[in-house]
């Protein structure tokens, strides 16, 4: 599935991919970087130079946005995201 995930008037990119016996995996693209469920690597992103953080955890868009972030990126950090903030507010700094 993918569709538009909309906060504050902007939007970002929502993938979603079932998968077999197991949660969702999903992901939020917006201009300036990507928030991630628990399946993808922040260690990869964070080699890539990448603004990126992760929420595990989740199985809506809704649960990404009111989800706390659990790790972040360098560059991520340099946008104003932290550990223990909340998704939607990460995706507002992302975009």
């Amino acid at each position: 599935l993918v569709g538009q995930v909309e906060v504050d008037g902007q939007k970002a990119l929502g993938v979603r991919v079932e998968l077999p016996n197991s949660p969702p995996l999903l992901i939020l693209v917006a201009n300036r970087g990507f928030i991630m469920c628990g399946y993808l690597a922040i260690d990869v992103a964070e080699r890539l130079g990448v603004a990126a953080c992760v929420i595990s955890g989740v199985r809506t868009f809704e649960d990404v946005l009111e989800g706390q972030v659990r790790a972040c990126t360098s560059k991520a950090r340099e946008l104003g995201i932290r550990e223990g903030m909340k998704g939607r507010e990460a995706l507002k700094l992302l975009m």
